[in-house]
């Protein structure tokens, strides 16, 4: 018993882990605007948020029944999809997001209040 025990909780963390990390690069991605994903030579704005929601989507239906359906045996590919999605963000998309320089705050004037 004491083996199943760690290993739910082992699979607890790392689908907890996956699924803050979907919903980390959803919302990274939709803080930069759609002209610097051209800017950046990479798909659009609206792809990669569908892309991440869906993800995101997936991410919550696996987790394990406290928290989410527990879907996992049912999703288990397309659970595995959801997170190279989010990888591919993370590695491919996000740093030439970040090499452009475009973040919502840094557009606004900095003299201007409201």
């Amino acid at each position: 018993m004491l083996f199943g025990s760690i290993q739910q909780g082992v699979v607890f963390v790392i689908s907890v882990g996956a699924f803050v990390f979907e919903v980390w690069a959803l919302i990274d991605a939709l803080r930069y605007p759609p002209s610097a994903y051209a800017a950046a030579g990479k798909q659009t704005r609206t792809l990669w948020a569908w892309l991440l929601a869906g993800a995101t989507v997936i991410g919550f239906l696996t987790l394990p029944y406290p928290l989410g359906l527990a879907l996992a045996s049912a999703l288990g590919f397309l659970g595995l999809a959801a997170i190279a999605a989010a990888a591919v963000y993370a590695a491919g998309v996000r740093p030439a997001l970040r090499a452009i320089g475009r973040t919502p705050r840094q557009g606004r004037d900095r003299r201007g209040g409201w």
